[in-house]
């Protein structure tokens, strides 16, 4: 069998699939991955093809600002897709009619995959990172009047967008078919069914396999005080004032392990305790492995990381896609929204968290239906079998 797999340049959307692809190399079916360079070494360590596609993503293009506005802008953000897919339109069909695949795989968030996928006629799986988003599920995300008005505001540049893709021959009617997973698309949720909110509304061509997780062995203590994680992810992370603010609050009563990311040097934070340690990155499944509270930007790897292992969480979002995956945590019970980055706020909210076993109770329900799930196993069965169908 032969597979072509589709990807946007995050790790978020990244690290879920290799397990997958592992599991289909190891069976004999040959997989190409189209991705970008930064991602190289991961992907042929799944011994698929790796395709590097960076020089026609329009993403990778980006300035640091523009980077952050996709999340919020979405005529922008449907812009850098119509660039990309048509950037990538001659070289990507030349090489799939090579290929010849049989069955298309790509990120919800790549469209190009799907686009490319109708217009060869070949069978597609979509590849969510993220919840599945319809109408039911999209009220998660509890958007204002002020993100709708934008939105109708927006609507002429996303609609010239959609038209320069009609234009190629691709079918995009609409907004939605960007961003909605329709009832009709095979699709694979990294995630259960417990924690994907409306999952009723979901029908049975979506299989939730649950969160790609490794297990790793526990970070040692270095006292006896409760350990507190602090991330706030790989790309949104440049807020030293919302570390130091943390150090501040938490050093005196708690062991705190900090993973500021590769824009703030940890010099910054000044000396620091000894109870608190402060790097650009650490080995976060060790530290969630035993661990009693989790302050998250709330990107959705790692809150399935963290409830996979049943920590209780401290929620502060920074974008709408993090919002959604905060809001379903604390609806069940196993976070605590941070109105604010203020000493006073995060001292308050870790205090409640750690002292309520309600929210570590809630968190291994969470847990328990992680691990009830298929995982990738289950994933590589349900893309053979749309091959095969």
């Amino acid at each position: 069998m032969k597979i072509a797999w589709f990807c946007i340049p995050a790790s978020g959307h990244t690290n879920p699939t290799l397990a997958v692809v592992r599991r289909l190399t190891e069976a004999g079916h040959a997989v190409r991955y189209y991705s970008f360079e930064m991602y190289r070494e991961k992907i042929e360590s799944t011994s698929a093809a790796f395709i590097p596609v960076d020089e026609y993503c329009a993403e990778m293009h980006l300035s640091p600002a523009d980077g952050k506005r996709i999340a919020t802008d979405t005529a922008f953000a449907t812009k850098i897709l119509a660039d990309t897919t048509l950037a990538l339109d001659e070289a990507m069909l030349t090489e799939l009619r090579s290929f010849q695949p049989d069955v298309i795989v790509a990120d919800s968030m790549a469209l190009w995959g799907k686009l490319f996928a109708i217009k060869l006629g070949v069978p597609f799986v979509s590849s969510t990172t993220t919840f599945a988003f319809n109408k039911e599920s999209a009220q998660v995300m509890q958007q204002g009047l002020g993100d709708l008005f934008r939105l109708l505001l927006s609507l002429p540049k996303i609609n010239r967008e959609l038209k320069r893709l009609q234009k190629a021959g691709y079918q995009v009617k609409s907004i939605l078919d960007v961003v909605q997973n329709d009832n009709s698309t095979n699709t694979i949720v990294y995630t259960s069914r417990h924690f994907q909110p409306s999952a009723e509304s979901f029908s049975d061509r979506y299989v939730f396999v649950g969160p790609s997780v490794t297990e790793k062995a526990p970070l040692p203590r270095t006292t006896d005080k409760p350990r507190v994680y602090i991330s706030m992810g790989t790309v949104n992370n440049d807020m030293p004032a919302l570390y130091r603010a943390c150090i501040a609050a938490l050093a005196d009563k708690y062991e705190l392990i900090l993973s500021v990311g590769e824009q703030v040097d940890p010099a910054c934070l000044g000396e620091l305790p000894p109870q608190v340690t402060a790097d650009q990155r650490v080995d976060q499944m060790a530290v969630l492995a035993d661990c009693d509270a989790f302050l998250t930007h709330c990107g959705m790897n790692s809150v399935s990381e963290a409830l996979y292992c049943g920590v209780p969480l401290v929620l502060f979002p920074q974008t709408a896609e993090q919002k959604g995956v905060a809001n379903r945590t604390a609806e069940l019970g196993a976070g605590l929204l941070l109105p604010e980055g203020t000493e006073s706020a995060i001292r308050a909210a870790v205090e409640a968290v750690i002292a309520d076993e309600q929210y570590r109770k809630a968190a291994a329900t969470i847990r328990d239906s992680f691990r009830s799930c298929g995982g990738p196993e289950e994933a590589a069965e349900f893309i053979l079998s749309v091959a095969t169908n």
